[in-house]
């Protein structure tokens, strides 16, 4: 004999089976959480939601020990080992591991986007999506890491992040065999292998494997820096752009030379140096034979030959040969000082004059005269120095009508 639902009319073999499924029609939720107060219709929703209370993790997957709270998460874990996507699209055949993420997917087929959020008005096609962007505005952070405390808005970045300490790498590559910490990283490799790139700048047509490298690669068009330093406001268009900078704030120096010790706020920086030490100049001008280090290098030398200076100020209309020369100039408009003296909170237009006046607290001189070992903090004034040798400061100085004596020692003295 089965039950029957008067309302939908579908079928049951189990009465309790059938007062379940009444409940889908009713509303009513009689079984509630003690700890919290939640609410839900079936038992078992309730016995499931407490182990998020107690942390109890019951099922255990036997190929990596990976624990879940829910058997429904194992079972679809399980799927990661075996491969298996037992849930096909009707629309364009592509198979998924859970009924989820086929009915999320189905959703870009029609453009149903159901959940909306109320301060923004953005439409999401997946709740969890719609839960993560709330706390956007939020700036909620509820999942924290047990081994180090650091925080997460998303529970699938407290997962990656976790991997880190544990060094799990759950998803190999079917290609090379290659195994990466999340989903996302496993495909974005895989199309290193197919050759795809999905995301595509609707402004200049350029096509990427990451979705992440578009959203870079736009701000190009845009401008836009969304990341800025809490301590001096510089903003940047990449995140790992700020964390660099932020380093000169602290003094922090994480890379360091295993030749000579000397350390650096950036990987760059330290293959820049590594490179004084082999000598390696990789890099031929065409025109003069010159080598340099670095291809950057190669290319500012190269404007030498042919007096082009592509990089205009759009205030005064000065041309510069190095951009970086122009970053400088253009603080002189907007009087710009954003590097701060650890030492005396003096403020400096440039990062190098910011590390030229702290060598003046710390008597660090780097500057040394090869004929008679003479030391200076400043290259100007190393420079200065070795026109006495040479005479060619005597001869600049007449010149220009300046009436001085140079001492036993090579001192500059005035003449009143």
């Amino acid at each position: 004999m089965r039950h029957h639902c008067f309302q939908c009319n579908m079928s049951f073999k189990w009465l309790w089976k059938l007062k379940e499924h009444e409940r889908t029609h009713t509303g009513e939720k009689p079984f509630q959480c003690s700890q919290c107060g939640n609410r839900f219709s079936r038992a078992h929703d309730l016995k499931s939601h407490e182990r998020t209370h107690t942390g109890e993790k019951p099922h255990n997957c036997s190929q990596c020990g990976k624990l879940f709270s829910h058997l429904g998460n194992l079972n679809k874990h399980k799927r990661i080992h075996s491969g298996e996507k037992p849930y096909p699209c009707s629309q364009c055949g592509k198979n998924f591991r859970s009924s989820d993420n086929l009915k999320a997917h189905e959703r870009t087929h029609t453009g149903e986007k159901p959940y909306h959020c109320s301060l923004c008005g953005k439409d999401f096609t997946k709740l969890r999506n719609l839960k993560e962007h709330e706390r956007k505005h939020t700036g909620e952070k509820p999942y924290e890491c047990s081994q180090c405390g650091k925080s997460f808005s998303h529970i699938g970045n407290l997962n990656k992040h976790k991997r880190i300490h544990s060094g799990e790498k759950p998803y190999p590559c079917s290609h090379c065999g290659k195994n990466f910490r999340s989903s996302d990283n496993l495909k974005a490799h895989e199309r290193t292998h197919t050759g795809e790139k999905p995301y595509h700048c609707a402004l200049c047509g350029k096509d990427f494997t990451k979705l992440g490298n578009l959203k870079e690669h736009e701000r190009k068009h845009t401008g836009e820096k969304p990341y800025h330093c809490s301590q001096c406001g510089e903003r940047f268009s990449r995140s790992p752009n700020l964390k660099t900078h932020e380093r000169t704030h602290a003094g922090e120096k994480p890379y360091h030379c295993s030749n000579c010790g000397k350390r650096f706020s950036t990987s760059s920086d330290l293959k820049k140096h590594q490179r004084t030490h082999t000598r390696e100049k990789s890099y031929h001008c065409s025109q003069c034979g010159n080598s340099f280090l670095r291809s950057h290098d190669l290319k500012s030398h190269e404007l030498t030959h042919t007096g082009e200076k592509p990089h205009s100020c759009s205030q005064c209309g000065k041309c510069f040969l190095y951009l970086g020369n122009l970053n400088k100039h253009k603080k002189i408009h907007t009087g710009e000082k954003p590097y701060p003296c650890s030492h005396c909170g003096k403020f400096f237009r440039s990062l190098d004059n910011m590390k030229e006046h702290e060598r003046t607290h710390t008597g660090e001189k780097l500057y040394h005269c090869a004929l008679c070992g003479k030391r200076y903090s400043r290259s100007h004034d190393l420079k200065l120095h070795k026109m006495k040798h040479t005479g060619e400061e005597n001869m600049q100085l007449h010149t220009q009508g300046i009436n001085h004596t140079i001492g036993p020692s090579g001192e500059f003295f005035l003449r009143s």
